[in-house]
């Protein structure tokens, strides 16, 4: 089968989840090659890349690839599809991973699909458009298929494959060093999960009230080992920080399970969670236009409803 390639997202040398994601599908349409752009490689990383699927993993260690800002990946990868001719790319649909995804496709000449949340066989993609208001299947017709996928669309599987490391030197050229990372600041990390790979999202909106009534919301997502998020009005209102903002203008969340408190349902809003596998409104309005895309809905107070649903969850712990 031919081989695809899947650049690695990681922190500190850990294999994030999305990418164990990307490697369970690009199993499904190929054979997987696992791509660890800068130093840091451990013997557990390579272990884990191998675990679900990584016959080949292309190392190139140089710490110029992450002194310089997001090309010399795109350079990297436009090297590797040179010289490997991939049927694919796959991507995570992070930010970065998007830039990296279109400035590869412009190297290489290549069709570039986002933000999918499904690839089938001809490397078919299942899209939301248009603000989340259009569902469509797309396909790259020109080059390699270059398909940034949305965390939390697959299900990660285990199925070992072979691992081998192989080398891989880069030549990045004079464009690519012209933005330099000049300092790093480690943001300190909760309890609750990462927003955009989270399998639970609680997030609430314009219906909390204030910042201090956000320990509700946040209540509920600790009982449940979730992540939090908020609507744009709770953001812009203050009551909660912007990088937990889910929506078109703020991050794309594709949990098992969402539950929007408090939460209208703007077209905005939907879509940046419309792809959650199952959705629970709670809404006072039964006229919210949340409801049309949730698949329960409970019709009262948040204020009284998820503090009960907190507390069963606890019960069942």
């Amino acid at each position: 089968m031919s081989e695809i390639l899947v650049l690695v997202e990681q922190a500190e040398g850990e294999v994030k989840k999305v990418t164990l994601e990307l490697l369970t599908l690009a199993r499904s349409l190929g054979t997987p090659a696992a791509v660890w752009a800068g130093p840091g490689i451990t013997p557990e990383a390579k272990a884990r890349l191998a675990e679900y699927g990584a016959e080949t993993i292309y190392v190139a260690s140089s710490s110029d690839i992450v002194d310089h800002v997001v090309a010399p990946k795109a350079e990297l990868l436009a090297q590797l599809v040179a010289a490997k001719s991939p049927a694919a790319v796959l991507v995570a649909a992070t930010a970065e991973g998007k830039e990296v995804a279109g400035r590869l496709a412009v190297k290489t000449d290549s069709g570039v699909i986002t933000d999918a949340v499904g690839l089938g066989e001809g490397f078919v993609a299942d899209q939301s458009i248009f603000g989340g208001g259009v569902n469509v299947h797309s396909r790259v017709r020109r080059g390699t298929p270059i398909v940034a996928v949305r965390p939390n669309s697959t299900a990660p599987e285990t199925a070992p494959g072979a691992g081998a490391e192989e080398e891989v030197t880069v030549a990045l050229t004079d464009a690519a060093r012209s933005a330099r990372v000049v300092e790093r600041v480690k943001q300190q990390k909760g309890a609750r999960p990462e927003l955009t790979e989270a399998a639970i999202v609680v997030s609430g909106g314009r219906g909390v009230g204030s910042a201090e009534s956000f320990s509700v919301i946040e209540g509920l997502a600790d009982a449940l080992g979730a992540a939090v998020g908020a609507s744009r009005a709770a953001t812009d209102a203050g009551w909660y920080p912007h990088q937990f903002q889910v929506g078109q203008t703020g991050k794309t969340v594709s949990p098992q399970l969402y539950i929007a408190a408090g939460i209208s349902g703007a077209i905005q809003h939907r879509a940046g969670m419309q792809t959650a596998k199952t959705i629970i409104a709670i809404n006072k309005d039964p006229e919210a236009p949340i409801f049309e895309l949730a698949d329960y809905g409970v019709v009262g107070d948040l204020h009284q409803v998820v503090p009960q649903l907190t507390e069963e969850v606890t019960k069942r712990k």
